[in-house]
């Protein structure tokens, strides 16, 4: 439910909790905790009456009231309604609830002030151990079963309040919705009646809470005792009457059949139906290990347990590592593994029946190694280097399949770089330049530092990266670019006019004429995407010396950041002037707006520093330097990430005619979920392993998606998964 905001009245933080008060359009003031609604102006009085009443108008004379929870005085105000009571006590734990109550629901609170109230702030686990046999009715109006608050759910506190209680005394407790709740719901039905010889669930409708619905655990310390049955009316309410307290007990089928008989009749859909399906067919368990617990790692294991089939077991060097990676994930266990000890890494790979490997890429080839003397599959991310294609006979002769490049980029790429080109070949065309290029950046609205970049992996493989030879086909030749002059060939490349991107080429994309059966294209390049000035500022930050991986003996903590930049360039002194004057003249800026633009961002990056000190990493410029980046470009809390992936085909159609057809894809991560990087790199390689895993994907040997038999099938899940690309004719 949606309610719209007049004007925000109130807001704090509490000792214990935000508070919030707004007014709205339809349902008056709203008191928020936590960012969950508590109570409106509107809807309020049907919670409230059904708490208080149910327990206090079956009881025969309830004189003496303890409410805990329910600040904001609507319980209290129910409970004075009833003639017999002679005293009410309310303890909040948050004396913020009741004060700003007091102002902004005032028809609700009023009553605090009744001289048969008695306000007590403070914890209500020990009031009621304070106050044993004491009260008639105790009414927990409490929020729901999360932090401190699911101690309210459990026995230990139901046991205080039995205790707390008088001889036939009731208690009434905020009890969850039967449509989100149940299976807790069931639990306190269970629980309560060990303790107390009456236990009831009732409920109440109400709008403004999940579902419109929420309940309410009723119990007796006298057996015996009907509380479904009300002793006398109840004066002025707006909800509760006497043949709604009756009614309050009436539950829907699904709810009575589990509460009272233990049945499950509510549907079964997701991965419990999955798990039914396979029990009747006999599906047998497939056992998965997951190497490594970095970012890209969470989205691929929640794509494997979502087969209830699959068994998951997540290992990184340190225990703490795989269980944070793992919790709250079904059929998961954790593990401790070493991959540098060989035979644990071969234990473990043999027990299983497929490894996915997303560690760095230097320990695939003894994963797979493992995984051929244990006849288990891999998929990996990354590309296939040279000691892992050694493998393939061996991969092959052990019949196990290892399925690589199957994340964003290399991943996504393959699946539809094949698609359009098998496409075009079977309607006679030919693919005379194919050009792709993808970035992982900030979304545009987050790339708020000089560089337009932050880093959501390795500060050190970003950087090092840049530096990385490449070669690619233009106009029927091979260009190889060195990695000192990679940053001088970006060159601005149109996507759509809302991004101002740069483009500059990744790698060796010349075997792709091979590998994507493009053999008449005059052009093959595949490449990186950034946003305009990035290039620029890291080719000044090489032409400088910080991205020097050699050590430096000169390079200690002793030293400020202008007194490394001074040894860095050369300078005669660490004065700001003089280390600008040595930098205008090792970078040769074209312009003097250039000049600025790159020397503000290293004064940004605080190069010029006189006072702060260097903190060395690694003995390293390279390394000091990321250390520095790491703390100044990560993603803020709130921030999102963008992925923008884009194939260009320049087509020749058999009567000569040409176009140009691109795929793209643009995705932006979840400030409260994954990452567009995460998931569109772990995504793919769930969906692959699971292909391999049912047997879709079975040809053994060392294997990269660039054929339509490995593509194609996953492709087809990953645009079920909403991670298709957009395909058009410019």
């Amino acid at each position: 439910m949606t309610l719209k905001v007049n004007k925000i009245l109130h807001i704090e933080k509490s000792l214990y909790q935000d508070v919030l008060v707004f007014e709205s359009e339809t349902f008056g003031n709203v008191l928020v905790l936590d960012g969950a609604i508590q109570c409106t102006e509107r809807d309020e009085f049907s919670y409230q009456e059904m708490i208080a009443h149910i327990p206090l108008a079956s009881h025969p004379n309830p004189k003496k009231v303890l409410v805990i929870g329910g600040g904001d005085g609507g319980v209290v105000r129910e409970v004075l309604k009833h003639d017999t009571v002679e005293e009410v006590v309310l303890c909040d734990i948050d004396e913020a609830v009741p004060r700003v109550s007091k102002q902004y629901l005032p028809h609700m609170a009023s009553l605090l002030s009744d001289p048969r109230v008695t306000v007590f702030i403070g914890d209500g686990f020990k009031f009621l151990a304070d106050n044993t046999a004491t009260y008639d009715a105790i009414i927990t109006d409490s929020s729901d079963p999360v932090g401190p608050a699911a101690a309210l759910f459990e026995k230990p506190y139901f046991q205080l309040m039995h205790d707390a209680l008088a001889p036939g005394g009731h208690i009434s407790t905020q009890g969850e919705c039967l449509w989100l709740h149940l299976p807790l719901i069931k639990e306190l039905r269970t629980m309560t009646r060990t303790l107390f010889p009456v236990a009831e669930y009732g409920f109440t409708t109400i709008p403004t809470y999940p579902s419109g619905q929420i309940g309410f655990v009723l119990c007796s310390k006298e057996a015996g005792r009907d509380l479904r049955t009300p002793l006398r009316t109840v004066p002025n309410t707006r909800y509760y009457n006497s043949e709604v307290h009756k009614a309050a007990f009436v539950l829907p089928e699904f709810g009575r059949a589990l509460l009272e008989e233990g049945r499950d009749l509510l549907p079964k859909f997701g991965r419990q139906a999955l798990a039914i399906k396979n029990q009747s067919e006999s599906k047998p368990t497939k056992k998965v290990l997951l190497l490594g617990s970095g970012f890209v790692a969470r989205p691929c294991a929640e794509y494997i347990v979502r087969e209830p089939s699959n068994e998951l077991t997540i290992a990184c060097r340190t225990l703490e590592s795989a269980k944070a990676l793992g919790e709250g994930l079904p059929s998961t266990t954790a593990l401790s593994l070493d991959v540098l000890d060989t035979t644990a890494l071969e234990a473990a790979v043999a027990a299983h029946d497929l490894v996915i490997s997303l560690i760095p890429y230097t320990f695939h080839a003894a994963v797979i190694s493992a995984a051929i003397k244990g006849k288990t599959h891999v998929v990996t991310t990354s590309y296939v280097s040279p000691a892992m294609r050694e493998l393939d006979a061996a991969a092959k002769a052990a019949g196990i399949i290892v399925l690589n490049e199957i994340g964003l980029d290399p991943g996504i790429d393959h699946l539809y770089a094949v698609k359009t080109i098998d496409e075009v070949h079977a309607k006679g065309g030919k693919v005379k330049q194919f050009l792709s290029y993808c970035g992982g950046l900030p979304a545009p609205e987050c790339a708020n530092n000089p560089l337009g970049y932050k880093f959501s992996w390795s500060s050190r493989g970003v950087l090092l990266a840049l530096l990385n030879s490449a070669s690619f086909l233009s106009s029927s030749k091979t260009l190889s670019v060195p990695g000192s002059e990679l940053m001088s060939y970006a060159k601005p490349y149109y996507i759509s006019p809302a991004f101002a991107f740069v483009a500059y080429p990744n790698r060796d994309s010349t075997p792709y004429s091979q590998w994507y059966n493009i053999p008449e294209a005059e052009t093959v390049v595949r490449g990186t995407l950034r946003y305009q000035g990035f290039p620029q500022f890291i080719g000044a930050l090489v032409k400088l010396g910080w991205l020097d991986q050699t050590e430096k003996s000169w390079l200690v903590n002793s030293l400020s950041w202008a007194q490394v930049m001074q040894k860095a360039v050369g300078a005669t002194d660490a004065e700001e002037s003089t280390l600008v004057a040595s930098v205008k003249q090792l970078c040769a800026f074209p312009d003097e707006s250039e000049a600025t633009r790159i020397i503000s961002g290293l004064r940004w990056i605080g190069l010029f520093s006189q006072t702060e000190k260097v903190v060395p990493r690694a003995g390293n410029l390279l390394d000091t330097l990321c250390a520095r980046l790491e703390t100044l470009m990560k993603y803020e809390e709130g921030e999102r990430d963008l992925v923008m992936l884009q194939h260009k085909f320049v087509v020749e159609w058999a009567d000569g005619t040409e176009q140009t057809l691109t795929s793209t894809l643009e995705a932006y991560g979840s400030p409260k979920g994954h990452s567009a990087m995460a998931l569109t790199v772990g995504l793919p390689a769930g969906i692959a392993t699971q292909l391999v895993l049912d047997g879709v994907l079975s040809t053994p040997g060392v294997q990269a998606p660039y054929t339509k038999e490995i593509c194609d099938p996953i492709r087809e899940v990953l645009e079920r998964e909403g991670l298709g690309l957009v395909e058009k004719v410019l």
